[in-house]
């Protein structure tokens, strides 16, 4: 069997989704089981498959390392360079009489030793009356801190030497050299910090052995420090003994290809079961993969580098964005489908799927089909945090039956994940722009008739604005009554005679009397009259108009013929056999709904404008002419519309046209006596 090329498409999209997705699909470094200190063990019991350390947590380990901090003696050694330094640096700066009497002071106490400051050894871990050297042959010797003198007692010593007397410049000197001072019995660093690991390293190390075959933590146990540890120990062993595993490495990668190609194939099958048109088209098809792949690599990047950092990301704007551009089933149906990939590697599995089905159904409800306005999606991202806040506390007291378990931090995590939900205006502004859909909320921005096209078309073609505006309402209803997307049907009409603009006179509706047309061929008037759609086409696409509205200016009379100058043209030449070609519209025929019920309301507002005759039957009976011409000429042919979809268009526009053109009372003249 051949396959199309939308197959081949769906095949390679889905294809490289897959890789991408399983070669950042979290591996052995992350964690098979999500727990928590203080939360119960939901899963069955653990039994160790090997012999397991058991490690102390780190409660204990901080709690012995502070007791150890609090008596350790620390290791100083001796700089034998500073007391030279010193002494040169009084014998170059003093006379020679407070020089000498210097070099006796600096002498005596640089001999003996000087230990840093006071303030410097409160700093210090461990005691301060006691220190430690390392003499050469790897010997330590203790001496008492009363056996040397300090920093301070040596600059003390040596201003004692600014007698009465001292002149200015000998004071100055001597203040300079006194704050030059330095110890030479200096702190050891690197020897205190080996001897304080060594003599903590009873306190870190193995406390016992879970043996292979005993169990490591029962279904239900509320986690301890320590199970937490066991847990962390049981991980790291099991990802060193599978990395080591060729077969154990391939099997793994193997079972997530599988299961993330299910997951989009189950999406593809969806797609062309219930939204046929969206599966076939390569753009709607390309977008919903991409928007499931880069929130699946956001939610695996998140998870990395914060722990539970998948709670953070806002996939509620999938269902939105999923809403705004096709339809609410398909939106909570692609939102099931994210959260199910993301569960893979979520900690709190059930508790995850939980709150994103809350925050995407609590999305796609609170928004009511459509997105008119920026104001909609703050309140949506607040309707979320409700219910993600209110389904994490329903997890909680269905698996603890307490609020102790609230994480602090997923509350705050929930809170940001509502925040960035109303950012899902600025992704569905990127994918408009990048996949050239169109939302409500442009469809709304673009039938502002203040919009620039719309007020040249005010401006420069006030009869052909009136006949636009006109033929929005009628289409706007009937639209609203079959279900078509009526904000499209609505700006679609506006714009859809743009192109008269080129020449605003050779229409009726703008002409004021003059006819330009009494002076042309008819094949020349007919090509002026069919050539205001590919200006409208010109025009849109200079103005950046979305494809969707352009489809409407080239559908609206889609392969018809300009009847009125082709059958002039017949009758000047009855003898001739009449190529229809020069007076026929470049087309292509409607190929929506939405462009259907705007050729239908185009020709009936503008044949209305002739009757003479308003009354509910004469309007009836030009209705059903007009749009049975049609069909018999087979314009509606391309479109999806269906012949009960046409039925209650026609009452739709009868009833409309009769709103439009009712009777009026006629108010009587003033009495002379008024």
């Amino acid at each position: 069997m051949k396959l199309s090329s939308q197959q081949y498409f769906r095949i390679i999209v889905i294809a490289i989704a897959t890789a991408v997705m399983t070669y950042f699909c979290p591996r052995h470094e992350q964690s098979h089981y999500k727990y928590e200190v203080g939360r119960p063990w939901s899963y069955a019991q653990l039994i160790a498959p090997f012999d397991m350390p058991i490690r102390p947590d780190s409660a204990s380990i901080l709690r012995a390392s502070d007791s150890l901090r609090r008596v350790f003696i620390p290791f100083f050694r001796r700089d034998d360079s500073v007391m030279p330094e010193m002494i040169d640096s009084v014998n170059s700066q003093l006379n020679p009489l407070h020089a000498t009497m210097a070099t006796a002071i600096l002498t005596e106490y640089y001999e003996r030793g000087v230990l840093p400051s006071a303030e410097e050894l409160e700093s210090l871990a461990g005691r301060t009356d006691s220190l430690r050297f390392i003499s050469r042959g790897n010997v330590i010797s203790r001496q008492s801190t009363a056996h040397y003198y300090t920093l301070e007692r040596l600059q003390q010593a040596m201003a004692s030497l600014s007698g009465p007397g001292s002149d200015a410049g000998h004071v100055f000197k001597l203040g300079t050299l006194v704050s030059m001072l330095r110890p030479n019995v200096l702190y050891d660093t690197v020897q205190s910090k080996v001897m304080f690991d060594q003599a903590l390293l009873p306190f870190t190390s193995a406390s016992g052995v879970i043996q292979k075959g005993q169990s490591i933590i029962n279904k239900g146990h509320v986690i301890t420090p320590q199970d937490h540890i066991n847990l962390r120990t049981y991980e790291e062993m099991l990802a060193k003994e599978k990395s080591e595993n060729f077969e154990s490495n391939f099997l793994l990668i193997l079972g997530q290809g599988a299961f993330v190609l299910m997951v989009l194939l189950f999406i593809t099958v969806y797609l062309r079961s219930f939204e046929a048109s969206v599966a076939d088209d390569k753009r709607s098809f390309l977008a919903i993969i991409l928007m499931v792949t880069v929130f699946y690599l956001f939610g695996v990047t998140m998870n990395h580098f914060i722990e539970n950092g998948v709670y953070i990301v806002p996939f509620a704007i999938v269902p939105i964005l999923i809403l705004v551009f096709f339809d609410g089933r398909t939106a909570l149906f692609i939102h099931i489908m994210c959260t199910t990939l993301c569960a893979a590697f979520a900690p709190f599995t059930l508790e995850f799927i939980f709150l994103q089905l809350s925050a995407g159904c609590a999305a796609v409800f609170s928004l009511e089909k459509q997105i008119s306005k920026r104001s909609q999606l703050l309140r949506t991202a607040g309707i979320v945090a409700i219910a993600m806040l209110a389904s994490y506390t329903a997890m909680e007291l269905l698996l603890n039956g307490s609020f102790q378990g609230i994480s602090k931090h997923l509350i705050t995590y929930i809170i940001i994940n509502a925040v960035l939900v109303s950012f899902a205006y600025v992704l569905m502004f990127v994918f408009e722009k990048i996949f050239g859909f169109i939302s409500v909320v442009t469809l709304v921005e673009l039938a502002d008739i203040n919009h620039p096209l719309l007020r040249q078309l005010s401006d420069e073609c006030p009869g052909t604005f009136q006949h636009s505006m006109a033929v929005s309402n009628l289409a706007t209803d009937a639209a609203a009554r079959i279900g078509a997307n009526v904000q499209l049907v609505r700006a679609g009409s506006l714009y859809h005679d743009i192109g008269k603009i080129s020449n605003p006179a050779f229409f009726t509706e703008n002409q004021s009397g003059v006819n330009p047309h009494e002076a042309l061929p008819p094949e020349q008037s007919a090509r002026i009259v069919i050539n205001h759609v590919t200006d409208g086409v010109q025009r849109a696409e200079k103005a950046k108009l979305p494809r969707e509205i352009i489809d409407f200016i080239k559908e609206h009379h889609g392969a018809g013929k300009a009847k009125y100058f082709y059958y002039s043209y017949c009758k000047q030449h009855p003898d001739t056999q009449v190529d229809p070609a020069p007076f026929t519209y470049p087309g292509p025929n409607p190929r929506s709904r939405e462009t259907s019920i705007l050729m239908m309301a185009d020709s009936v507002e503008a044949a209305s404008r002739s009757l003479s005759d308003h009354s509910p039957e004469a309007l009836a009976e030009l209705v059903n002419k007009i749009i049975d011409g049609q069909i018999a000429e087979g314009l509606h042919n391309d479109s999806p519309i269906s012949f009960r979809d046409i039925s209650t268009i026609k009452e739709a526009f009868v009833r409309r046209l009769k709103t439009m053109y009712h009777s009026r009372i006629t108010y009587p003249e003033a009495p002379k006596n008024s």
